[in-house]
């Protein structure tokens, strides 16, 4: 009698353990959320620039090849001012369009576009928080959530490109730094075998080039808002910020669609529609050196289509840092470091 007592004691108690891990885990892994309350990040200005060195030639229509891409010249292909590239794709919001918190894993479809999501989230009475979120598929335009456009790239033989230290994003409201460019995420879609033709290529045949596979850089992986590091403590459960970039904060990106609101306290629901985003998988995305290495492209000409836009599952993407011009300037080079 006295052993069944016992046994019965240290049944409980396993139990009593195993609850208490249970919850525990809980409460580690159900805190992960949507940080934007609004939907729209409020931008005064968007500024491209996109350089190459070290003998590679770019190009936003396969056609002409110059060193240097600006605004203008991905809007022309959008306005019909340069006539090269008809069926293009290039999305570029205006000054006075917004970009709305995006959220993509870096997923590719069998057209070479990034699946992209956009999300919001929205309260309920109990207190808790739901998330929904909806394909955005780029068209092409002067409006939309995010910027995608076409970049063609040439080289002699097999290439791995870097990007240089000129390659940055700030944001700025009245010379101040706003701190949305924290939340700013750089991505590219290259490789396949469906991706590089000949130098010699028609126009055609170089247009209709797609990728498979995505790149995603976070510019600013080690600089935080005073939110930011608030949110990457209570949810991320990460307490030291002043790591350098090659250890950056895990965030979850949304994977799908989610037309039915989910709680971001579910478990079991919220983590099968969202996953690491490539950035912190894959070593870490991009590598962190003096000369960041980006992608390697065989010898020809290679599509790379970019993408760029304010990621709303960074611990650092608040209402409190809306606003401002924001700048995205890209220098490819095939140089492995400014000594190379």
């Amino acid at each position: 009698m006295q052993n069944k007592r016992k046994r019965s004691k240290k049944r409980r108690l396993l139990l009593a353990l195993l609850m208490l891990l249970l919850t525990g885990l809980m409460t580690v892994t159900s805190t992960y959320a949507w940080f934007t309350a609004n939907k729209t990040v409020s931008v005064n200005s968007i500024n491209v620039n996109v350089a190459a060195s070290s003998g590679l030639q770019i190009s936003v229509d396969g056609v002409e090849w110059k060193p240097v891409i600006t605004n203008e010249d991905i809007i022309n292909t959008i306005n019909g001012t340069n006539e090269n590239y008809p069926d293009n794709k290039n999305q570029f919001p205006q000054d006075d369009e917004s970009l709305a918190p995006i959220s993509t894993v870096g997923d590719v479809d069998a057209a070479g576009l990034m699946k992209m999501f956009l999300g919001s989230v929205s309260a309920g009475g109990d207190g808790s928080y739901a998330l929904t979120a909806s394909a955005d598929v780029e068209t092409k335009g002067q409006t939309g959530n995010f910027i995608a456009f076409d970049l063609f790239i040439k080289v002699q033989e097999e290439t791995t490109v870097y990007l240089t230290e000129k390659s940055k994003v700030t944001a700025k409201a009245g010379g101040k730094e706003t701190g949305i460019e924290n939340a700013a995420r750089v991505g590219f879609v290259v490789g396949g075998e469906d991706n590089t033709t000949t130098a010699g290529a028609g126009a055609t045949t170089i247009q209709a080039l797609h990728g498979n596979d995505a790149v995603i850089w976070e510019p600013n992986n080690d600089t935080h808002t005073p939110s930011g590091i608030a949110n990457a403590l209570s949810v991320y459960h990460k307490e030291d910020l002043t790591g350098t970039l090659d250890d950056p904060v895990e965030y979850y990106g949304v994977n799908q669609a989610i037309p039915v609101g989910v709680k971001l306290d579910s478990t079991e629901t919220y983590f099968t529609k969202v996953t690491p985003d490539i950035s912190t998988q894959k070593t870490a995305g991009i590598s962190v050196d003096a000369y960041k290495q980006a992608f390697v492209l065989p010898a020809g000409v290679s599509k790379v289509r970019v993408y760029l836009w304010v990621e709303g599952q960074d611990v650092d993407c608040e209402d409190v840092v809306s606003g401002g011009d924001i700048t995205f300037d890209l220098e490819f080079s095939s140089n492995a470091s400014i000594n190379g």
